[in-house]
């Protein structure tokens, strides 16, 4: 965790702010490599146009065959409690708890085939696309939003090319946005966010003079905070003794760029209001349900992010509960608004072609109900929405059997789905990295290519 709390001593500036603090600054928790080298890289790589990708993950397993992948002919211990409804694109279905995305049915795709889900109760396949059980390259996989930083760089230096909104969850594998593996952790993501202040956890990257990213929608203790670092630098000349990259990564801690982003109030009210109400409060091991996070990623796209991923509540519901259909009856409807709104307002500003957005989870949910009336986990099939990028959507790629199983019709993994999205954002497939050990290491293994249907 970054402190921007210097020491006195002779060689220190005002307001304990040291030399070597401003040398520092930036580090955000990034196993030693400073901010400043990571801007020193990236601007050798140069910048492009402005492609990105918002990944929003569902902790848990969302039950398919409740949302996406309805089988109303089938027996009721299969079909459950829900009637599909049709969207505005004939023969597409989904969820009745949908109503607001069925109405813009041509503006995404739903993939009913992901066949490879790993299984595990973990983010890990949705920010990577590896398996777990794959033998890694020495440094770890990197997350796709760290390929996308790696090869990209920065659109604006003020604002890092990988964002996190995961919060830190209960069960800790749902809350991680993935890690800049062997890229390096100059390209891990940047985290905006923590726990639940209440519990006393700071955002694990960096605090300004005391003020956490937690608080950044807090204007006026944050503008308070900043305003008196960089006045104190400059009064100093501190800023002086910096070089270009250090004052790069200076701005990107007293540029309003970031926090302005992350500040709803900047927002047109009738917008922010599209997205739903948030609730703050953790739903048990998962994430809160903060809707607007949505509205808040594509504002953090159109300040200079290229890749923003998210967590929304929680969807595990089987077990002891037996809250399946009781739970869906909740959270369906707010990712319905949340989403709806994220895809009418890329549409409205024009971001449709350059922005893609997926929603998915680490797996499917059975079938069958068990004896509590829910669903147990069930990677053999697994669905994903996509929207936005350029994609043709307003399709459906893919099914399952009768009874919602297994794939019997265009089985998709997930490094297909990423193929795709590294595609839309301007990645080559092609391009080529050393691991630390100096093999060669791609971004989809060789004969993935994207889907065909959707590009």
């Amino acid at each position: 965790m970054l402190t921007i709390l210097g020491s006195s001593s002779r060689s220190g500036l005002c307001d304990k702010v040291s030399r070597r603090d401003f040398m520092t600054i930036g580090g955000m928790a990034l196993g030693g490599l400073s901010l400043q080298n990571m801007l020193h890289a990236e601007d050798l790589q140069g910048t492009s146009s402005h492609k990105a990708i918002i990944n929003v993950y569902l902790p848990g397993g969302p039950p398919h065959i409740d949302m996406w992948d309805l089988k109303p002919n089938a027996p009721a211990e299969i079909r459950g409690e829900f009637e599909p409804i049709s969207t505005n694109v004939p023969g597409m279905e989904i969820c009745e708890l949908f109503p607001k995305l069925a109405k813009m049915g041509d503006k995404f795709a739903i993939i009913r085939s992901l066949a490879d889900s790993d299984g595990d109760h973990s983010a890990f396949q949705c920010m990577t696309g590896r398996r777990r059980r794959e033998q890694p390259p020495t440094g770890g996989w990197p997350a796709a939003g760290s390929w996308v930083s790696k090869l990209k760089g920065n659109v604006d230096p003020a604002v890092p090319p990988h964002l996190s909104l995961m919060y830190t969850t209960g069960n800790r594998p749902w809350g991680e946005p993935g890690k800049g593996g062997f890229l390096g952790m100059g390209h891990a993501p940047f985290e905006l966010v923590g726990r639940k202040a209440s519990e006393q956890r700071k955002s694990d990257n960096m605090v300004l003079q005391g003020v956490t990213l937690d608080r950044l929608q807090d204007r006026d203790s944050l503008r308070s905070s900043l305003d008196r670092l960089q006045r104190n630098a400059d009064a100093s000349g501190a800023m002086d003794g910096l070089d270009s990259f250090a004052q790069k990564a200076l701005g990107i801690l007293t540029s309003s760029r970031l926090a302005d982003a992350l500040d709803l109030s900047l927002e047109d009210p009738k917008v922010v209001e599209r997205y739903g109400v948030d609730d703050p409060a953790f739903e048990r091991d998962g994430a809160p349900r903060m809707v607007r996070n949505f509205c808040i990623a594509r504002r953090l796209v159109e300040a200079g992010a290229r890749v923003v991923s998210l967590n929304f509540t929680r969807w595990d519901w089987h077990g002891g509960d037996g809250m399946n259909f009781v739970q869906a009856r909740k959270d369906f409807p707010l990712l319905d608004t949340a989403l709806s709104a994220l895809i009418e307002d890329l549409h409205q500003r024009g971001m449709d072609q350059d922005v893609s957005v997926v929603v998915w989870g680490e797996f499917g949910r059975t079938p069958r109900l068990n004896k509590m009336n829910s669903r147990d986990h069930w990677p053999q099939a697994n669905c994903a929405v996509v929207a936005g990028g350029g994609m043709r959507t307003g399709q459906v790629i893919g099914a399952t059997n009768k009874y919602g199983e297994h794939p019997t019709d265009r089985p998709i993994s997930f490094q297909e789905v990423f193929a795709t999205l590294y595609t839309q954002a301007g990645l080559d497939l092609n391009t080529r990295e050393f691991d630390v050990r100096g093999r060669p290491q791609y971004l989809v293994d060789a004969g993935i290519e994207p889907i065909r249907e959707l590009i």
